[in-house]
Order: structure tokens, then sequence, then C-alpha cells
């Protein structure tokens, strides 16, 4: 028998009311300015909140890229686990769960570099930060379980080439030479580079 949640309380909600708010504001901020050209005083006027609450929920501008980067993240992953189902070779199937990570990362080219960046750099003991990298975890396991499924491979050798995948898209997404590549550009250069190291 399935047990029953206790709704929110109001505190609670109106912590969620707010954080929706910021998330939205942050969103809708940076995807016209970049993230480099919106102030934390102008997001917390969006959001309609004081700063001082703002950095209650996130201390820096990086912090809000994360929040609100990883809820773009999280959905085109779902995507691209939906889309991946409908492939019948690894390399496609790859590639699949991967383009709407790729898109999702090129809605505005500078706030997608300083996400990467952020993730790499940033303290992985700050909470927006330690969801992104429990998403890129997700992504990786999600590959995984594709090279499983199509080439056969254990599950230690399936995690390590995901790894390995995983390296590819973030590197290939950061780097100088894609700055004004087109989203097909960079999903083209990805499956070159995974075709060259799936088994064949």
């Amino acid at each position: 028998m399935p047990v029953a949640t206790e709704p929110l309380g109001r505190r609670e909600r109106n912590k969620q009311a707010k954080l929706d708010r910021i998330t939205a504001a942050a969103s809708a901020l940076f995807a016209e300015h970049g993230v480099d050209e919106v102030t934390t005083q102008q997001i917390a006027d969006a959001a309609d909140i004081g700063t001082g609450t703002l950095f209650l929920y996130a201390k820096t501008k990086g912090e809000l890229l994360l929040l609100v980067q990883n809820a773009h993240y999280a959905t085109a992953l779902k995507h691209g686990r939906s889309a991946a189902a409908r492939e019948s070779t690894a390399v496609d199937a790859v590639v699949a769960l991967l383009a709407p990570v790729v898109a999702c990362n090129r809605v505005q080219v500078d706030n997608g570099r300083t996400y990467l960046r952020e993730m790499v750099f940033g303290d992985p003991a700050e909470p927006h930060h330690a969801e992104a990298l429990t998403i890129v975890a997700q992504t990786e396991e999600a590959a995984a379980g594709l090279l499983a499924q199509h080439l056969g491979l254990d599950e230690t050798g399936a995690a390590t080439l995901a790894r390995v995948i995983s390296a590819i898209l973030f590197l290939t997404m950061a780097s100088s030479e894609h700055v004004d590549s087109s989203i097909e550009e960079i999903v083209a250069a990805i499956r070159t580079q995974v075709a060259a190291i799936l088994p064949q």
C-alpha cells in the first residue's frame, strides 16, 4: 500500500514559490542578456524578493546559473532518454541521448560555456553544483545502459566507455573551436568521436 506524502506546510510552500520565482527570473534574464550582463539585483527585482533573500538560495551568479541550467539539463536528459530508446545501434542511441543536452547547452552560448566551467571548477559541496554533478552521473549511467544493451558490454566496460563519452560531450561543447558552431555541427563532431571509440 503506497504511503501518503505529507502536504507541504505554508513555510515550505513559500520557500518553493520563491525558488520558482528566482529560477524563472534568472532563466529569463540570462537567456536575454547572458550571465555576465545580469546583476543579482536585477534577478532579485524580477523575482520580487530582496537580495538578501536571493543569497539564501544561491550565493553567486555562478550558483544561480547552475540552478537554472540544472533544470534545463534534467529536462534535456529526459528527452534524450526517450529518443535513445527508439534507436537500433549504439552510436545512434548515444547520440540521440546527448543531442538534447547539446541543444540545451547552446540556447545561450556564453551561458552554456559558463555552466560547464562552474560544473568543473565549482564547489562540489554547494547544493546546485552537487545537483549538476548528479545529472552528469545520470547521463553517464544512461549512456552505460545503452552501451550494455547494444554492444553487450559488461558493467565495468560500459561505465568506462560512458565516462569517456561524457568527456567527449563536455570538451566538445566547451571547446573554443566550437564557439560559433551550430548544434548540428557539434552533434556531428560528437558522433564522429563516439563512433571512433566504440567497439565495432
